[in-house]
C-alpha cells in the first residue's frame, strides 16, 4: 500500500518515486516506451493521496510518457504550489521493436538472449539497461545535488523500471558519482523483482 503518512519538519530531503497509475493497455503487452494512456479515476485518486502527502516546496519531476504526464497534470491542479518539470530521463526501458506486442509472441529464445546478456543487450534493438542505469544515475545525482542546495525533497513521476533502477543503485551503495564506471553491472538474477503497484510510491533519503 503506498505510504500516505505526511512528512514532518524533522525529516531531511527525500526522493519520492510513484510510479503511473492504471495503464490502459492489454494484460501480456510490452509497453516500456509506447506511449499509453492511464485510467482517469485511477490517476485521479493517486493524485489525491499525493497532494495530501507530499511536503511543502517539493520539486516533481515527471516522465514525458503520457501516463505519467496525466498524473503530474492532476497533482497540479491539487498543489500549485510545487514546482513541475518534464524529465525525458524518467521514462520506462525502450524495449525497441518488441513495443506492443504480446510477450508470448515476442518469444522465449529472445528473452534468454536478453537474459544472457541482461545488461547490455539491447532488447527489441531498443535501450540497454546499462544506457537506462547511467541515465537514472545521472538523474539521480543531479536530484541530490538539488537537495544539497536547495533542501527540498522532490518527488519523480515515473515507471517501474526506473524505480528498480534506483533500487539498484541505491544496493550498490552508488552515492557521488553519476557514471557506473566503477559500478559492476547486474545480472538477470540479481535484478530487483519488487515492483511499485499502480500509483504506489516510496521514499529514499537523498542526503
Amino acid at each position: 500500500m503506498p505510504e500516505n503518512r505526511p512528512e514532518n519538519a524533522t525529516d531531511g530531503a527525500q526522493l519520492w518515486l510513484v510510479r503511473h497509475a492504471l495503464p490502459l493497455v492489454a494484460p501480456g503487452v510490452c509497453y516500456g516506451r509506447l506511449d499509453v494512456a492511464a485510467d482517469p479515476a485511477h490517476t485521479q485518486a493517486c493524485a489525491q493521496r499525493l497532494a495530501q502527502a507530499l511536503p511543502q516546496r517539493a520539486h516533481v519531476a515527471y516522465s514525458t510518457l503520457q501516463r505519467c504526464e496525466l498524473l503530474a497534470q492532476y497533482l497540479q491542479a491539487l498543489r500549485p504550489d510545487l514546482a513541475y518539470e518534464p524529465e525525458a530521463r524518467l521514462c520506462e526501458l525502450d524495449f525497441g521493436q518488441w513495443e506492443g506486442h504480446a510477450w508470448s509472441d515476442i518469444g522465449a529464445a529472445a528473452l534468454d538472449r536478453w537474459v544472457q546478456d541482461f545488461a547490455t543487450h539491447h532488447p527489441g534493438g531498443g535501450e540497454s539497461l546499462a544506457e537506462m542505469l547511467a541515465r537514472v544515475a545521472h538523474t539521480l545525482q543531479q536530484a541530490r545535488e538539488r537537495a544539497r542546495t536547495t533542501g527540498q525533497s522532490q518527488l519523480w513521476i515515473t515507471h517501474a523500471g526506473v524505480a528498480r533502477c534506483v533500487a539498484w543503485l541505491q544496493a550498490q551503495g552508488y552515492a557521488h558519482d553519476h557514471t557506473l564506471d566503477n559500478m559492476r553491472l547486474p545480472h538477470a538474477h540479481e535484478w530487483p523483482q519488487r515492483a511499485l503497484a499502480w500509483g504506489e510510491w516510496q521514499r529514499i533519503d537523498l542526503l
